[in-house]
């Protein structure tokens, strides 16, 4: 097989088949320009914005394929402007240079054959056949960044830089060469100082997207293998997901708190509770529906987010019927504030036999939650799973105040509290400010 033939089969194996007409009917140069043809070969999620902006900020989870899209946008600036001069910053001196301008994805690797930049590494320079340059600098080294001009930059993996914003305001300072000075970031996010800075930046544009996109260019194995392992968890929905992922002042759980609160398997079970936050209305607020397994251990476990949204009074009360059902429940505990007989109407309809019994919340969301926010901190409480949406609105719960998460209201993280107080605080007088019912 030649090297054309097996660069055919690999582009048709890339396109899942479908580009297979079109690539056979192609010659030798055609072939060639194909594979540097970045608006081919790029997803929609892996090029510039449009419109009118100074920074790109392009936050993605790893593999997606960031290092190339940061690559071609570079490329694409030095082979149009002759008189380019782009900043190239990493994290260090060596990421800039091996990821950058070295990598499988850096600036050499997808540069056409015939006009490729000559690299000076002892210059830190690069210099395409137009003239065109770049430099590399280090944002180890922030004052390497004061005083140089730029009309372009491309910083790698801001998230980690050591000297964050100190070296991203002295490139700042430095981009104002050309009639049309701009700056990509690429990085995974994190919730640090520079990054939510610049989420809330003025002038920034920022876009995402998921390790899973760019499946076709990553081994099977990986992506099952990191999604069987860190899928719904704080560290796959960063790292994979691209998603920014900050902590809330005060709040009763943290992200970190939680994950060391993680259940591989489920043990012996003594009882099993559904907790649920109906909802005041049709279509507002979700229905709060959270299985929670009391272990022969002792400990507390959650195992289903069963919650649901837009439904009428028969709808949810199914699907709390269908959760204790699938979890063998004991008994649902649902809030009766929001018309206590309706609720308890709803729910027996739904399953004749179902043992329901109704609470009444004497204090707010966060009160309540407060006392099993401790159980976590006492590692009496596991999450078998990932329960993101659950874990948000946990996160979102502040001690002595309100909400500040996802949606108006915590209807999922109030049903956790209703199934846990039962399981592990019951009998302990004014733990969860509640009056039973029935």
């Amino acid at each position: 097989m030649t090297d054309e033939q097996a660069r055919v089969e690999r582009w048709a194996a890339a396109g899942g088949g479908r580009w297979r007409r079109y690539l056979d009917a192609l010659d030798r140069r055609s072939l060639a320009r194909l594979e540097s043809d970045w608006d081919f070969w790029g997803r929609p999620t892996q090029m510039a914005p449009h419109g009118d902006w100074r920074v790109w900020l392009l936050m993605a989870g790893r593999g997606f394929g960031k290092t190339r899209a940061g690559a071609e946008w570079v490329r694409r600036r030095a082979e149009k402007g002759p008189r380019e001069r782009i900043a190239l910053i990493g994290a260090t001196m060596g990421e800039a240079r091996s990821v950058m301008v070295e990598g499988e994805s850096g600036l050499i690797a997808i540069a056409p054959i015939d006009n490729r930049p000559d690299w000076q590494p002892s210059l830190r320079r690069l210099t395409w056949p137009n003239g065109a340059q770049a430099f590399l600098y280090s944002a180890a080294e922030p004052e390497s960044l004061r005083g140089p001009q730029h009309s372009a930059a491309w910083a790698d993996e801001i998230a980690k830089w050591p000297e964050g914003e100190a070296a991203w305001d002295n490139l700042m300072l430095g981009l104002r060469a050309g009639r049309w000075p701009r700056a990509v970031a690429t990085t995974t996010p994190r919730p640090v100082a520079l990054i939510r800075r610049l989420v809330a930046e003025k002038g920034v544009v920022v876009s995402g997207g998921r390790t899973a996109e760019n499946r076709a260019h990553l081994p099977a194995a990986f992506l099952n293998a990191m999604e069987e392992t860190y899928g719904g968890t704080r560290l796959g929905r960063q790292e994979l997901n691209g998603e920014l992922i900050d902590e809330i002042a005060g709040a009763l759980w943290t992200r970190a708190l939680i994950e060391q609160c993680r259940a591989r398997r489920l043990p012996a079970v003594a009882r099993v509770v559904v907790g649920v936050d109906p909802p005041a209305g049709i279509g507002g607020d979700a229905c709060g529906i959270v299985a929670v397994a009391l272990g022969e251990d002792g400990l507390g476990y959650v195992v289903e987010d069963a919650s649901v949204s837009g439904l009428g009074p028969e709808g949810w009360a199914r699907a709390v019927a269908m959760a204790a059902a699938r979890n063998r429940a004991d008994r649902v505990i649902a809030e009766a504030n929001n018309g206590g007989a309706m609720v308890e109407s709803v729910l027996r309809a739904a399953a004749a036999h179902l043992p329901v019994r109704l609470v009444h919340a004497a204090h707010g969301k966060a009160a309540r939650a407060e006392p099993v926010s401790a159980l976590y901190a006492a590692g009496r409480v596991f999450h078998v799973g990932a329960f993101a949406a659950l874990e948000d609105e946990m996160c979102g719960l502040v001690a002595g105040g309100g909400y500040q998460g996802p949606g108006r209201s915590p209807d999922r993280a109030d049903a956790l509290v209703w199934a846990l107080a039962e399981l592990m605080l019951a009998g302990r007088s004014g733990t969860v400010g509640v009056r039973l019912l029935g």
